[in-house]
């Protein structure tokens, strides 16, 4: 496995970990789990880390040295992929350690996975999580750069395999990125059915201090415009009548940018919001318990890992009809799909939620038997039979090292 910009054991919601590192960690366990040895490979952020360290029977983190050992911008990282890439093949080689598939994920591990897979002359797959021109047109104002989308096209046209989480994004692929659409297998992505499982209500408010009568919004997430958390606001600030709502917000740190644009959003709005900052997985579930909803506004979401977790705890998900959400949300079902960027429809939404207890008991009874299909057991099962099926076959990856590395 390749994760160059984010390591699967650091805490979700905090900068460069989110829904990425999850699936890279949960896959990672559950392929072990299955007998399928895995080295995740991601870049040192802290000179203190270890070089190896296991997290399952069978699966580990190999920490690689790649500029210096600190929190880089990801869009920095692309000047040390050389690097990378050459202290990769110095583990291999030192461990004497033979690979049967490489797996990566984003476009900066795309690009190390494509050389990665020539030398050493086996399958590559791959999975982007997002896409540049997705994230731009969300955002329209170009903050992806030429240089990522350039490397994806190029990616796209090496790799042996892609995964899609949806079929949304295997349609971007192939006429936004020119992919062939038989090489795209749409995998969605999984959830721990085990560790997130409907909780006390009670009992999850008294935990984190929230009366047992306010009506809870909740977000989780990392600090990204791209979430739209800014439009949660503004819809929370059309419902300041309601005398006990109140927005948790889950992710971030007072580092982030982001995080602090949105504070002083919630001020100037008057916005009853209790930021929490980044929570471990383990106790998401029980914010997920203690919500009467979660709120997803983002403005592009490939797939929305916060929307299973919920539902899987028996939460109610009010979600932007964008990517891959209309793939986990059944409107009407397991919960409700609003127009993007509409803090008045969220609002509606919202309101018409915590109002309607008919409807508030249906999507609540339908949340988790809606996705039983996510556990983390078949996403895996899929997977191996996709590496099997590259295994086989022969490897397409044809770019050149020359002149990358001396080793």
């Amino acid at each position: 496995m390749l994760s160059v910009h984010g390591c699967p054991l650091a805490r979700p919601g905090t900068r460069d970990a989110g829904g990425m590192q999850m699936y890279v960690r949960a896959l990672s366990r559950e392929l072990a789990r299955r007998g399928i040895a895995v080295d995740v490979f991601t870049r040192r952020t802290d000179s203190s880390l270890p070089a190896v360290v296991p997290f399952a029977p069978g699966a580990r983190v190999v920490h690689v040295d790649a500029g210096e050992p600190t929190p880089m911008d990801k869009n920095a990282v692309v000047d040390v992929l050389p690097e990378f890439v050459c202290n990769v093949k110095r583990f291999q080689r030192d461990e004497r350690l033979t690979y049967d598939v490489i797996h990566s994920h984003y476009w900066l591990s795309g690009w190390v996975g494509n050389l990665l897979a020539r030398r050493w002359e086996i399958p590559h797959v791959t999975m982007f999580h997002t896409l540049g021109r997705l994230k731009n047109r969300a955002l329209a104002d170009q903050e992806e750069t030429e240089a990522r989308i350039r490397v994806e096209e190029h990616v796209v046209g090496a790799a042996d395999r892609i995964v899609a989480s949806s079929e949304h994004e295997r349609q971007a692929l192939v006429e936004q990125y020119g992919a062939r659409r038989e090489r795209v297998s749409v995998i969605n992505g999984g959830v721990d059915l085990g560790l997130f499982r409907p909780g006390n209500r009670v009992a999850a408010r008294s935990t984190l201090g929230i009366p047992p009568g306010d009506e809870v919004i909740l977000f989780v997430g990392r600090m990204d415009r791209v979430k739209g958390l800014d439009v949660l606001l503004r819809a929370m600030a059309l419902l300041k009548q309601r005398p006990r709502i109140r927005l948790v917000v889950v992710g971030g740190s007072d580092q982030d940018a982001e995080m602090e644009r949105c504070r002083a959003l919630a001020a100037e709005l008057e916005v009853d919001v209790s930021f929490r900052g980044a929570s471990p997985q383990e106790s998401l579930p029980t914010y997920y318990s203690a919500a009467d909803l979660l709120v997803v506004p983002s403005h592009y979401e490939s797939f929305g890992l916060v929307a299973v977790e919920a539902l899987a705890c028996g939460t109610p998900v009010i979600a932007s009809r964008v990517g891959g959400l209309p793939t986990v949300i059944d409107d009407g079902e397991n919960g409700l799909l609003v127009p993007s960027r509409r803090p008045d429809a969220f609002a509606e939404r919202i309101e018409r939620f915590l109002d309607d207890r008919p409807l508030r008991s249906k999507l609540s009874a339908n949340a988790r038997p809606s996705v039983i299909r996510y556990s983390w057991e078949f996403v895996a099962a899929r997977v191996t039979t996709l590496y099997q099926e590259v295994a086989s076959a022969p490897v397409s990856s044809h770019l050149s090292l020359e002149g990358l590395c001396r080793h």
